[in-house]
């Protein structure tokens, strides 16, 4: 096993498990069962298809680093920031026994607590069994609008972390003539120099899960995904996944915005107005950058 989860795993793909509906009370989910089966089937078209062009080859390690472990209902959930994830660990450490509520859990505790295990965390046969028996699922979100809200989340929000590291360098190599203050502080990077260290092949610092591609996050041409929900269905997509892997029937995805919650939320309106700030040229670029996970999940193009 050791030997065989230090090889290249270009040949390695977790198997897709089909859905056990057997807990599943109600009419009501007829319409979201019907279109995660599309989801499915169209990612596993794509994958098969993207596939026979590129080898992808990785180490399992590797691969598993987002994915987040709950082994009372046997679930495995791959973390995409700014696709609901607060809220998904919130459940997690509920299904857990770690929580009695989703409600109660702050912010902090959900991220920095370290009260869930990775799947990484575990010996080369628990990541196999666990990839091959529990159901894995993901969350995504439109791409643009994701990097919008992580970018409002992360530049227009005092923040201790993203202003002195990734402000301050960004700020620094895009902006002529900045002042000192700016410098010094790393705050008020404004959109247009956001993505220009986006795209830049020599970034002054390195990439960020918030803003990493899910096709690099969570690899789901490698690892089938049982279950692929949507942020903007993503109420009713998680309700449904609490039903499959048979959550107590009083535990509901919680709808609260987790953080800076007088902030309108990030919609297409509010994306358009911040891809405004770009040049036609800028925009395809970033298009591109996101364009796998556009194709993956059959998100339109903006």
């Amino acid at each position: 096993q050791q030997k065989r989860s230090e090889s290249p795993l270009g040949w390695f793909r977790a198997v897709a498990l089909p859905l056990n509906k057997t807990l599943v009370t109600g009419s009501k989910w007829k319409d979201v069962d019907s279109s995660q089966e599309k989801r499915r089937s169209f990612l596993h078209s794509f994958c098969e298809k993207y596939n026979s062009r590129k080898k992808l080859q990785t180490h399992l390690v590797h691969l598993v680093s987002r994915i987040y472990v709950e082994d009372r209902h046997k679930v495995l959930y791959c973390e995409v920031p700014k696709a609901g994830c607060s809220n998904w660990k919130r459940v997690l450490m509920v299904l857990n026994g770690l929580a009695a509520s989703a409600h109660n859990i702050s912010h902090d505790d959900v991220h920095y607590g370290k009260h869930l295990r990775t799947l990484d965390s575990y010996d080369p046969k628990g990541m196999y069994t666990r990839l091959n028996t529990y159901t894995k699922a993901v969350f995504v979100r439109d791409p643009m609008e994701r990097l919008v809200s992580a970018f409002r989340d992360k530049f227009e929000h005092p923040n201790s972390y993203y202003h002195p590291v990734f402000g301050k360098a960004i700020i620094k190599k895009y902006r002529p003539n900045a002042d000192e203050e700016a410098l010094q502080t790393g705050s008020g990077v404004k959109f247009k120099e956001f993505i220009q260290y986006l795209l830049d092949f020599h970034r002054p610092v390195g990439m960020d899960i918030h803003w990493e591609q899910v096709s690099k996050l969570c690899h789901p041409c490698l690892i089938n995904y049982d279950f692929i929900g949507k942020f903007e269905t993503l109420e009713e997509d998680a309700n449904y996944f609490l039903q499959l892997v048979g959550a107590p029937a009083e535990l509901k995805f919680p709808s609260f915005k987790d953080r800076h919650s007088s902030d309108e939320r990030t919609s297409a309106e509010v994306v358009r107005q911040y891809l405004k700030e770009l040049s036609e040229e800028e925009r395809q670029l970033t298009y591109d950058f996101y364009s796998l996970d556009y194709l993956m999940f059959n998100y339109t193009s903006p």
